[in-house]
């Protein structure tokens, strides 16, 4: 790896890197917290809201979509006028889409509130961007497996807050709690992180922007909501058929683009491809649990497979899922910068992979799923880590932000892939119990063997990066022979 690649620019600031990274670690939990916000009050919805489940879903989704559309987008952005600056833009959009919830008892503002707050999942692959920029290399590889870490963090220990403040208080406080954390986080972002570069000369592709966000929107709508729409349904079949349709388009157009959103030719490399390849099945694998495990958790015992749990023990049972992840990244770093981070990955990968080979085994007692939990957050913690430093360490600085983003983007189709996957096989797996239907034992196997293929997937992928990382460039080139040798 050249000097040139992982060394920060010079930026005069004399602030702590721990600091910085703490301050950029925090910021990326608050954004994470947007993804579980609302998870413990998803059965209440409709009676909140005055609505349908099927509407009601969609406050969910909204979060999803706008998370998966915005984060190549806002990286690109970084790239582009300076990293800190879209941060404190997107927590921006946190705190207006907050605010817009925490005073309205109708469906459709509160969808457009959520889709703010998705938004800000980008700060993730932001905040791993500006520890580049201002993290000296030898320190570099812990922070952004702290930084990536968060993305699970924030979703495992907001479910709890969430369930907390639902069952004890009024369900608004949880925006206004979630507004007042993003003024805290802005605050501290704009004291504590200095300005990183910026790239004038790249233009901002509004085309390629709109393309994707097109695509994205078809895809990951065909994934999510399939199973309420029918997945023979038109507009299941429009948004599978005519979002892959466009991205090919989208897709086409960046090749041949001087200044695309996301450079294609560097994203074709092999260690960027197989990277997000791999991103891909650990995403699954993360949100499989975090869909499956409460679930079980909260099930009534008289099925014979629940654990007749309230909501917050649940998610109280969830926490240490995400303080292991945490816990672990730092370990996970050291393993990476002895041994490299394809090694992490293989590590990641197949501790996931066991976790729900134990899944299938126990599934009887709390501390069953806890145990199980603690496998996926050993796993998720591993591979988190070595997911953005493989990406780092395999494009240009200038492309930091957007390659990122892009891989970030690849764990929300996982994510999004893995819940309505489980939706399908837990609820063609069910049985009926006092006048209620309740998933079998078979129906939670089978979501947690699809969990488990999809890390033996990563674990595939993994093997497969190349051993030793490779010099390249400091500036992005589109000649034909220098992607032919970078793509070898």
């Amino acid at each position: 790896m050249s000097a040139n690649v992982l060394a920060p620019p010079a930026t005069g600031s004399t602030r702590s890197p721990a600091l910085i990274t703490a301050t950029l670690a925090g910021c990326g939990v608050i954004c994470s917290f947007m993804q579980t916000l609302m998870v413990p009050l998803v059965p209440e919805l409709p009676r909140l809201l005055s609505t349908s489940p099927s509407n009601a879903s969609w406050i969910v989704t909204a979060t999803l979509l706008a998370g998966a559309v915005f984060t190549p987008i806002s990286g690109r952005l970084g790239d582009i006028f300076g990293k800190k600056r879209v941060a404190l833009v997107l927590l921006g959009a946190i705190l207006v889409g907050s605010l817009l919830a925490a005073v309205t008892t109708t469906l459709i503002p509160m969808i457009v509130g959520r889709a703010f707050q998705g938004a800000g999942l980008g700060m993730i692959s932001l905040g791993i961007g500006m520890l580049r920029d201002t993290i000296p290399p030898e320190r570099l590889g812990r922070s952004v497996a702290l930084m990536s870490s968060t993305l699970g963090v924030g979703a495992a220990v907001g479910m709890p807050l969430s369930a907390f403040a639902t069952q004890h208080y009024n369900w608004h406080m949880l925006f206004w709690m979630s507004g007042a954390l993003s003024v805290l986080g802005a605050g501290a972002l704009w004291v504590i992180v200095p300005a990183g570069p910026r790239h004038r000369d790249m233009r901002f592709d509004v085309a390629g922007a709109l393309g994707l966000a097109v695509g994205l929107t078809g895809l990951l709508l065909a994934v999510s909501k399939g199973s309420d729409w029918g997945w023979a349904a038109a507009p299941t079949l429009v948004c599978a058929l005519g979002g892959p349709l466009v991205l090919v388009v989208w897709g086409r157009y960046q090749w041949r683009s001087r200044s695309p959103l996301v450079d294609l030719r560097v994203s074709i490399r092999r260690p960027v491809l197989l990277t997000n390849l791999a991103s891909i099945a650990v995403g699954f694998g993360l949100f499989a649990s975090s869909v499956v495990l409460p679930q079980l958790l909260e099930m009534p015992a008289v099925t014979g497979v629940g654990l007749g749990q309230s909501m917050v023990v649940a998610s109280v049972c969830m926490v240490p899922t995400g303080l292991i992840m945490m816990a672990v990244s730092p370990f996970a770093a050291r393993v990476s910068e002895a041994r490299g981070p394809r090694t992490s990955l293989i590590i990641g990968a197949a501790t996931i992979a066991a976790g729900y080979v134990v899944a299938l085994v126990l599934m009887t007692q709390v501390w069953h799923i806890v145990l199980v939990g603690c496998f996926i957050g050993v796993g998720i913690g591993f591979a988190y880590a070595a997911l953005p430093t493989l990406i780092i360490h395999s494009v240009p600085e200038h492309e930091t932000g957007a390659a990122n983003g892009l891989n970030t983007l690849m764990r929300s189709i996982g994510t999004s892939t893995a819940s309505a996957v489980a939706a399908v096989l837990l609820a063609q797996n069910v049985v009926a119990v006092g006048g209620h239907e309740y998933t079998t034992a078979t129906g939670l196997r089978l979501a947690f063997a699809a969990a488990g293929l999809a890390a033996l997937g990563a674990l595939a992928i993994a093997w497969c990066l190349p051993r030793r990382e490779r010099n390249i460039p400091t500036q992005a080139s589109h000649s034909p022979d220098i992607c032919t040798e970078t793509c070898r």
